[in-house]
Formats: structure tokens, C-alpha cells, sequence
């Protein structure tokens, strides 16, 4: 059985990496192997093991040099983030202060050392982490202590139930995987150069818009890239921003929050304003204009706690007459039956209503401010490869659709 892309970026050790890297940069295996202090053979071999480990010729040797090809030149501007990644994370740890001191620390640490920290990060303890990774305690702690001696920080400390990872070590774990992460977009962006895909790509999508606007590319995106392994991921707003945050989503779908973390950018693509929706016989679509007293008279599905949606509830009745209100959901089928079957109201997105239940109309009310938009979210600091550039264009394509009737595109 073929290993997967993962497991091949692991049994890739840092030192390979990092001669690798160095061979490209210098465009010479024996300068690369002065400017590491290890002999030219030790050089050679390791590069030898990195390109059957990726299953390509990476160098191009000549009599002047050592030459990355084309495939070398994708796998060598990966690496680099990941080095460049993990030296930055080190001096935000307070482990350095200068890149030229990060580099030197990072050439100390190991594959060992940090798979058991982003193990225990994950984990959430050095028990469950060694179930999980098939490692003895043992063997966790001793490269916990090697790490914090390699830093000179403290990144875990000792309570009654045992040795916990402290706020830096989770801070420094979560960048580690990371940038853990370029070493596998390595691999599979050669294996896509190749004409090849083996690893699963992975979708967030937000509850209502995102879903819908999901279900309507994948065909054409799939018709594409026919070898591609898509796997969504259907959540609420704020646990689907953490997994986005910690690496375990690519891109994330959907309406985009009011709210978001520095280290995440949205891309807005359309506005989507909010509208309050009834069932088609709720006596509100009978009147003309309906007013704020009307809205507090009814009985209201609203979205879960941190949502958009909700916030924009919240904002509807800040005066302090609050509608009743003891349904909270995420969830679209349940939203809409909750509606058709009772006199409910709900906010919904000019997006859901022009894809959803026909069943749905909005009462005549007052324009909802602010606006929110349709969008994508990706982590700030991410190199998306062609597969992900290629479904943001897709995405970008059904959004600008006359069929849509968005009013407008940023």
C-alpha cells in the first residue's frame, strides 16, 4: 500500500531538508556540504535518500554545479517556508531575538522533537499523545526536555495530573505544524506537477451560504482535476475558524465573520445582505411594511452563539425588547422546516434565499445594516498551490453568475 503523503513528509528528516536547501542555494553539493560541516559523501547521500523518498530526480548535477530542476525548484521554495516558518516561530517564542540566531537553533532540532510537541499540543496531554502516536512516555518526555534545551524555553510545566503544555509551547506548536505542513504541500505539489494528486484536500464550509455556494462548484472543479480527493467539512462559524487556524482546513467557505483573527484574511466576494424570512402564509408577508413591535410579537429561530447571524440579531433588538427566542441552529434543513412549519421568523442572506426553500419569502422591513459578504478564508500567512488556486477561480466564477443576482462583486 502506497504511503500517504503525510507519512512521506515525515520520513523526510530536518537535515535532509535543510542540505537540500542549501545545495539549492549554493547551487553546489560541496559548497553545501562546507557551509553545513558535514562531508561531501554525507551531502550526496542524504540528497540521494530525499529524491527516492519523493520519487523524482530534485538536482541536476553538471560539472560546474549542482542545478535544481523544475521539479527541485517547487519542492526547494517549500522547504524554504518551512525553514523560514520555524525560525520565525522560534524568535516569537522568545528563544532568540536575530534570524542568524534562529537559524542556528533550528538546525538543533529534530523530527522527533517536534512531532511530540504538536503530539502533546493536540493531544492535550503526554498520556493520551502517546497512545495516539504509538511513542513510550518515555521517549515523549525525553524530547520535551531536549526541546525546552534546545530553546532555552519553558514550554511545558508539571501539575497534579501531570506534565501539561504551557500557553508558549501551544502557541509554538500550532506554528510548528504549520510549517510542518509546506514540506507536505512539497510533495504533492511535485506529484500534481507530475500529473499526479494524493493529498486530500480539505474544504470548510460555513452553515447556509457556504454550503450552498460548495455544492454548486465541486462538479465543475472535480470535472478538472478528476484525480483530486476532496473532503468537507460542515461546521459552525467559530470551530471552523480554529480548524483553519490550526492547519486542519485549507479554506473555509461561507459568510465571512465580523470578527476575525490577524492571522486569518478574508476575500470577499459578493455582498449578501441579511432579510428576515417567514413562511409563505405568515401573516407579516401580508402587510405592506412591517414594523420593529411586529418583530417582537413573534417567535424566533436564531443562529448559535459567535455567529454572524446572530450578532446581527442581537444588533436588531440591542433596545432591549428581545423577541422570544429558544431555538439557536447552525443548521440549514433544520432552520427551514423549523420556518415552514410555524410562524417562526429568521435572518437570512439575500444568497440563501435566491438557493433556498421556495417555500421561504422576506417580510417587508427596514434594509439591515451592516452588510455582510460572501467570501473565502484562508490562513494569512498560506501558499495556496494550483489546486487551491484553481477552486478559488471556480468559486470566484459562481459568484460573479448572472444566475446568482448578486447585486454586486468586490
Amino acid at each position: 500500500m502506497a504511503l500517504s503523503t503525510e507519512d512521506r513528509a515525515a520520513a523526510i528528516s530536518l537535515r535532509q531538508l535543510r542540505l537540500f536547501v542549501a545545495i539549492g542555494d549554493l547551487k553546489s553539493v560541496r559548497r553545501a556540504s562546507e557551509e553545513c560541516g558535514l562531508s561531501q559523501p554525507a551531502v550526496t547521500q542524504a540528497l540521494a535518500k530525499l529524491e527516492d523518498q519523493v520519487g523524482v530526480t530534485l538536482v541536476n548535477r553538471r560539472a560546474d554545479g549542482s542545478y535544481l530542476n523544475e521539479l527541485g525548484s517547487i519542492f526547494h521554495a517549500r522547504v524554504r517556508r518551512f525553514l523560514d516558518q520555524t525560525e520565525r516561530a522560534l524568535i516569537d517564542a522568545g528563544s532568540v531575538a536575530s534570524p542568524r540566531a534562529a537559524e542556528a537553533i533550528a538546525n538543533r532540532l529534530t523530527r522527533s522533537q517536534l512531532r511530540m510537541l504538536v503530539g502533546v499540543s493536540e493531544a492535550g496531554s503526554f498520556e493520551r499523545a502517546s497512545e495516539a502516536l504509538g511513542i513510550s512516555i518515555s521517549s515523549l518526555h525525553r524530547a520535551a526536555r531536549d526541546l525546552e534545551s534546545n530553546m532555552r524555553v519553558s514550554l511545558f510545566y508539571r501539575t497534579a495530573v501531570g506534565m501539561i503544555v504551557g500557553p508558549v509551547g501551544v502557541t509554538f506548536g500550532r506554528r510548528i505544524k504549520l510549517a510542518l505542513q509546506e514540506v507536505e504541500w512539497a510533495i504533492e505539489e511535485v506529484e500534481a506537477a507530475l500529473g499526479r494528486s494524493s493529498r486530500q484536500t480539505v474544504i470548510g464550509a460555513m452553515p447556509f451560504g457556504g454550503s450552498l455556494l460548495l455544492s454548486s462548484v465541486l462538479d465543475e472543479f472535480l470535472a478538472a482535476h478528476p484525480r483530486a480527493d476532496i473532503h468537507i467539512i460542515n461546521d459552525s462559524a467559530p470551530k471552523l475558524m480554529k480548524s483553519l487556524g490550526n492547519g486542519d482546513v485549507d479554506l473555509v467557505i461561507g459568510l465571512l465573520p465580523e470578527q476575525i483573527d490577524d492571522d486569518i484574511t478574508a476575500v470577499p466576494l459578493a455582498p449578501t445582505p441579511y432579510s428576515i424570512v417567514a413562511r409563505r402564509s405568515h401573516p407579516l408577508l401580508a402587510r405592506p411594511k412591517v414594523r420593529h413591535d411586529d418583530l417582537v410579537a413573534c417567535d424566533w429561530v436564531i443562529g448559535t452563539e459567535g455567529s454572524g447571524r446572530r450578532a446581527c440579531f442581537d444588533r436588531l433588538f440591542a433596545d432591549g425588547t428581545t423577541p422570544p427566542a429558544r431555538i439557536s441552529t447552525c443548521a440549514q434543513t433544520v432552520l427551514q422546516h423549523l420556518l415552514k412549519s410555524s410562524d417562526r421568523l429568521a435572518l437570512m442572506t439575500e444568497y440563501e434565499i435566491e438557493h433556498g426553500d421556495d417555500d421561504l419569502r422576506p417580510v417587508r422591513f427596514d434594509p439591515i445594516a451592516p452588510v455582510p459578504s460572501i467570501g473565502i478564508m484562508m490562513r494569512t500567512n498560506w501558499l495556496p498551490t494550483r489546486l487551491h488556486d484553481d477552486f478559488v477561480d471556480i468559486v470566484r466564477r459562481r459568484v460573479r453568475a448572472p444566475r446568482l443576482q448578486l447585486s454586486q462583486v468586490v
